[in-house]
């Protein structure tokens, strides 16, 4: 099989490629590649869909993974061209190509796409309504799929985290050696995700699919993040306190919690976008993770790097 990854440079395509080899001969493409990496690696601008139309008839995947995005979200509402660009047209042109090749498209996509209003968990089913750009651009990503009438799946996945790049915990590592004091917004709530944990409950869902490959009733739209329940307040407390344990933080910052009014930014994030798991546990048997384990072995990660 042939399997194109895009986005390989990111933290989810990080952890994703080393488990889709065992499915066949996995090529690697984003806009800057580490051959670190990845050897077999493809140097591309993605937001040129010429481009990206050229390579796929030259590669001509079996399976492609698309964890390439624009995640850019309070830059987006003043740029709203390259979000579009990256998160809708980017996964539109994919979808024909697969739809006309007879592959398969595993993308990915996120809690923005909803309000935040609803005060449960969110289902594949609920309405949808984004309240910042960003969570359009993903929308209209899923729309564009759908549209194609490609073979796919869409992951819906919520506040992704690693031990590289740019995430929270990153971040609150960063802040914590530089500051004594960190004000955290208290009030938006969601499900922190380990990449790694969604890298392996993706191929999980790709082992079966690939397994029955003539079988297209399990394709659509699913909903996976790691199980536990929180907002960024508690969720920076648990990286500091387990931080603190593994000697990756001398002192522990006080902290003190911060209403989303309190806090200004650019775009405006749901209050509230826990997503619900039951379906791609009842259909794929993914269950998910919990935080405590995932983030001790992230920052443990971080720590052994150092």
């Amino acid at each position: 099989m042939n399997i194109l990854l895009t986005g390989v440079a990111g933290q989810l395509g990080q952890e994703l490629l080393p488990l889709l080899a065992q499915f066949g001969n996995v090529t690697t493409v984003d806009r800057n590649v580490d051959s670190a990496i990845s050897p077999k690696r493809l140097k591309l601008d993605l937001s040129d869909l010429n481009r990206v139309e050229i390579l796929l008839n030259r590669q001509r995947p079996d399976l492609v993974v698309n964890a390439a995005a624009y995640t850019a979200v309070d830059k987006a509402e003043n740029d709203s061209e390259p979000a579009f660009r990256m998160n809708a047209d980017l996964p539109g042109c994919i979808a024909r190509w697969t739809e006309r090749n007879g592959g398969f498209l595993f993308h990915f996509s996120t809690d923005y796409v909803f309000d935040g209003q609803k005060g449960q968990p969110y289902r594949e089913t609920d309405e949808t309504g984004p309240i910042n750009v960003y969570g359009e651009s993903k929308l209209a990503g899923e729309w564009a799929i759908a549209a194609s009438k490609c073979r796919f799946v869409v992951l819906r996945t919520s506040w992704v985290y690693s031990a590289h790049g740019s995430n929270f915990v990153m971040s609150m590592l960063r802040l914590a050696r530089e500051r004594s004091e960190l004000s955290i917004v208290s009030d938006q709530t969601g499900c922190p995700t380990w990449a790694r944990n969604l890298a392996s409950a993706s191929v999980k869902v790709i082992d079966r699919l690939l397994k029955y490959k003539t079988d297209s009733k399990n394709d659509g739209l699913y909903h996976y993040c790691d199980s536990t329940i929180t907002t960024w307040y508690e969720f920076a407390r648990s990286i500091f306190s387990t931080a603190s344990g593994l000697g990756l933080l001398d002192e522990i910052p006080r902290m003190l919690p911060l209403k989303s009014s309190q806090y200004p930014q650019i775009a405006q994030r749901p209050g509230f976008s826990v997503l619900d798991t039951a379906a791609i546990r009842d259909t794929f048997a993914v269950e998910s993770m919990g935080l405590n384990a995932s983030l001790a072995a992230c920052l443990q990660e971080i720590e052994d790097d150092k």
